[in-house]
Formats: C-alpha cells, sequence, structure tokens
C-alpha cells in the first residue's frame, strides 16, 4: 500500500494535471498526432478533423482562395452559433 507522502504526491500531480487540461480546453482548439501520423485538430465540432501533413499544408495554401469563395457565397452558408 501507498505511503501518506506517496498519496499527497500523486494527489499534488493530478491536480496540476487538471489544472493544465481545463487551461487548455479554454482555447477551444488543440491538436495532436493521431495513431496513423496525421495531424488531428479538435474543438471545430463534435468529431476531430484529421488529415496527413500533406494535405493540411495543401488546405493551407489555399487559405486566400477559401476565404474569397466563403466571402462569395456568405449569404447561401450556414453559421453556426
Amino acid at each position: 500500500m501507498a505511503s501518506e507522502d506517496e498519496l499527497k504526491a500523486e494527489l499534488e500531480k493530478l491536480k496540476a494535471e487538471n489544472a493544465a487540461l481545463k487551461s487548455r480546453g479554454s482555447k477551444g482548439v488543440s491538436m495532436k498526432v493521431s495513431e496513423k501520423g496525421g495531424v488531428s485538430v479538435y474543438g471545430l465540432g463534435r468529431f476531430p478533423v484529421t488529415l496527413y501533413m500533406e494535405q493540411w499544408l495543401k488546405l493551407l495554401d489555399l487559405a486566400d482562395d477559401l476565404r474569397a469563395f466563403i466571402k462569395e457565397n456568405e449569404g447561401r452558408l450556414k453559421k453556426k452559433a
């Protein structure tokens, strides 16, 4: 069985992890490397958006075109609250 000092140390460790998770969650969006080596973005919707590096880079290269497309079609696009 763990000693009282070990239990206190574990409790402090868990409190620190909990605080870190809470502060990270306030950003709303987070990223991690998926099991298959893709980049998963969390916080955009119910499920993560996962693409491979090359796909993300291609999408980032299209950022200006994507912004223009959204602006041109703004009246037809729905907004999520």
